[in-house]
């Protein structure tokens, strides 16, 4: 895409739902309506254009967010269709970091699900206008207004209405243009829009009314016309809605079926007049060498300014994804980039594509709200921004999750050991909430995800993709600790002397004392002592000493070695010993009486607890719910239908390793379940 594109008809959205609830069948049908597919790819015949990952063609689900473009209207939608399984919730999360607005896609039934309500707190970060795609409203049990409901009570969000499907009809009413849209031919590409009778327009009246209401509650020009009892024009509602869409106080609701090919055309339209551009989005803030804070603004001109939010193996060689937010990049341009721990890079970026899910073709210069692909950046990672050599600068971050799960693998022959490591190096890059590392007490290579589909397609990947056969153990769970009460501790460091290696003597006396903190507060850490009792300050090389001493100690906890959190570190004296207080001795201290006072404060295991919701027959509520009681979850909630049940708990996840064949066992095949990481507690 050399060519200048008008950044006015541009949108770049994301589509994002929980899982299953159709959000690559709906993108397969934008893509076709569009013109940028001749042929619809279904998802449950292993054939959509999005998932082109075998995994995702065996498993039916979307596990990478994958990137195309679509032309609507003269306007370029850049589209990228994002995981629903909250193992990949991070896939989610960096591609909300780059994006203008998204479609949320609800299942007509179901309403809002747990991972919509993960989706959602990732749109909300970063503010971005959503729209709210109500699918599969062609079957049984589907209901427009309840699903509307579920975004006002579980999203705290307010929904407004803008086309509404006509039971047992292919067809729409547009409460804004107040017509009925039918669509038909072999794959509803054909419309039929003709103004809406009296009897169909009195039966939506209601939602007529909710969406006017909704819009004059944030527009004092609109309400003025309600009030006086006036029926605003199309355009009038039209630019009134896109004001309270961009301020996100209003999040306007397209019902249809994309399965049945129903209501995705009145939705592009909708990405067109109510999503905004890239310009009418606030600038991205960055941070200077000095610290101070720049707006960087969408244009081309002005110095580079992007940022890498995937990186991935494409036949084999390292790529990486990259939003242009300021300035240009062409093939063989110098880019520049800095770690989090201070290390710099000066790399080329070889060539330049632009992308269409898993098809790539070579640019000859990427502008400024363009999401590309480069190739010949060896060290550039997630998060990372791409620069100019002579003007650096760093954009925020993308945070990352740490794993909860793990799992023993190694390659089944020795010959294939190097072979391994090297292979996951590079899933380790892809991958930043993946982890690899060695147990030091069995010697097991231990594989750390965020659950067990994620390590299982990580196994996969490893047999299809690098043709390694691997072992792997039962998957075990991640711990964390912590300490349930205060203690104080001091540690005098005096090893002895070896006068045959004429060893320096070392020494440093430290106190400290601990306390625990709320769930998930993190810990903190408070240094008293920088004056020191004789009256000289503490040097800044001993004050560091001190916080890698408390970095140690925070790094294994005294029951299984585990991470520990959640706790509060004071250190209230220190002691030194002239020359031979070294820094390696302040730290050794540090770490030591840290280690006394975890172990007299009362350590603790914290296990994952997940977030449950599990749905199943009605006629199999009250076993189900005996079952997960057995399990020590803690039952939130739970809804009754005609045909089945919900039930919404809080659970440790050691309880739910293989719980998908016990609940299926147990539903005969028609239970399901998903859940989501809520925090680390005791169990």
């Amino acid at each position: 895409m050399s060519k200048k594109n008008d950044l006015s008809k541009v949108r770049n959205i994301g589509v994002a739902a929980h899982i299953d609830a159709g959000k690559t069948t709906l993108t397969e049908r934008i893509l076709f309506y569009t013109g940028d597919l001749y042929k619809i790819g279904e998802v449950h015949d292993g054939a959509a254009h999005m998932d082109y990952m075998a995994e995702e063609q065996n498993h039916g689900i979307t596990i990478t967010s994958a990137v195309t473009k679509a032309s609507w209207e003269e306007h370029l939608i850049q589209i990228v269709d994002t995981p629903g399984h909250v193992d990949f919730t991070i896939e989610v999360e960096r591609s909300m970091r780059v994006l203008d607005g998204c479609i949320v896609v609800l299942d007509g039934v179901g309403g809002v699900e747990p991972q919509t309500e993960t989706v959602w707190r990732q749109r909300s970060k970063f503010d971005l206008p959503t729209l709210f795609f109500i699918n599969k409203m062609d079957r049984p049990g589907a209901d427009f207004d309840k699903s509307m409901a579920s975004i006002r009570k579980r999203l705290h969000a307010e929904p407004v209405p803008v086309t509404v499907p006509l039971a047992n009809q292919s067809a729409v009413v547009h409460l804004i243009e107040k017509q009925i849209i039918s669509f038909s031919g072999e794959h509803g590409e054909l419309l039929n829009i003709e103004p809406c009778d009296e009897e169909t327009w009195s039966s939506v009246a209601e939602f007529r009314e909710n969406l006017l209401l909704g819009i004059a509650e944030t527009d004092d020009e609109l309400a003025e016309h309600v009030l006086e009892g006036e029926e605003p024009d199309s355009e009038t509602v039209w630019a009134a809605l896109r004001r309270g869409c961009f301020s996100g106080q209003l999040f306007p609701c397209f019902g249809g079926s994309a399965l049945r090919n129903i209501g995705v055309q009145p939705l592009l339209d909708g990405v067109i007049q109510l999503l905004p551009p890239p310009l009418d989005r606030p600038p991205t803030t960055a941070f200077l060498d000095d610290g101070s804070e720049q707006q960087v603004v969408m244009t081309d001109n002005g110095p580079l300014a992007a940022l890498v939010f995937k990186v991935q193996m494409w036949e084999g060689r390292r790529h990486v994804f990259a939003r242009i937010y300021r300035g240009l990049l062409k093939p063989g341009d110098t880019v520049f980039h800095c770690k989090p721990d201070g290390e710099e890079f000066h790399e080329h970026a070889a060539r330049v594509f632009d992308i269409d899910a898993a098809k790539k073709s070579r640019v000859s210069v990427a502008h400024a709200g363009e999401i590309v692909l480069l190739a010949g950046l060896r060290h550039a990672s997630t998060g990372d921004t791409l620069c100019d050599p002579d003007q650096p600068i760093l954009l925020e971050r993308i945070e990352t999750h740490d794993p909860v799960l793990t799992l023993a693998v190694e390659p089944a022959t020795s010959e294939q050991e190097d072979k391994f490591i090297e292979v996951l190096d590079k899933l380790l890059e892809e991958d930043p909430t993946l982890r690899f590392g060695e147990d030091h007490e069995t010697g097991q290579r231990l594989l750390s995800g965020m659950g067990e589909l994620h390590l299982q397609i990580i196994v996969e990947r490893l047999e299809r993709e690098f043709h390694l056969q691997v072992r792997t153990g039962k998957p075990a769970v991640a711990l964390r600790e912590t300490v349930t009460q205060s203690a104080a501790s001091d540690h005098l460091f005096q090893p002895p002397v070896d006068s045959a290696q004429r060893t320096a003597e070392l020494k440093a006396r430290v106190s400290v004392r601990v306390a625990p903190r709320q769930r998930g507060s993190g810990n903190t850490y408070l240094l008293e002592p920088r004056i020191l009792p004789e009256g000289h300050p503490l040097t800044e090389e001993q004050l560091g000493a001190l916080e890698q001493g408390v970095k140690f100690a925070l790094g294994s906890g005294p029951l299984e070695g585990a991470l520990i959190q959640d706790v509060e570190i004071e250190i209230q004296e220190v002691k030194l010993f002239g020359a031979a207080t070294t820094p390696d001795a302040l730290s050794a201290a540090t770490t030591r009486a840290l280690r006394k006072a975890f172990n007299a404060a009362g350590p603790a295991l914290l296990q994952p607890i997940m977030k449950a919701e599990v749905v199943v027959p009605e006629d199999n509520f009250g076993v189900v719910l005996g079952d997960l009681q057995a399990r020590h979850a803690i039952i939130k909630d739970s809804e009754h239908t005609m045909e089945s049940a919900t039930i919404d708990c809080e659970v440790a996840l050691a309880q739910l390793l293989g719980y998908t064949t016990e609940l299926r066992s147990m539903t005969q095949g028609r239970g399901q379940f998903s859940t989501q990481f809520e925090r680390f507690d005791i169990d």
